[in-house]
């Protein structure tokens, strides 16, 4: 079976996980929470670019993203 390219690399990922104090992390566990911060993360994009688009420019701002980031909180 064909591994699924991700966009986030997985050993930073579990890198993060064992210094929130994770020391023993499961493969699926990981997996989880690259599937989970990658489709947050397309929809904060996605937002953002309304906000960008909103205010008639085509670059997304640090502004965007945290109005984007707000809005989802």
């Amino acid at each position: 079976m064909a591994k699924k390219r991700r966009i986030f690399a997985w050993s930073p990922l579990r890198a993060l996980m064992k210094t929130a104090g994770a020391e023993i992390v499961s493969r699926d566990a990981v997996e989880a929470l690259l599937f989970y911060l990658e489709d947050r993360s397309k929809k904060l994009t996605e937002m953002s670019l309304k906000f960008a688009k909103h205010a008639k420019r085509k670059k997304i701002t640090k502004n965007d993203m945290g109005l984007a980031i707000e809005y989802f909180h």
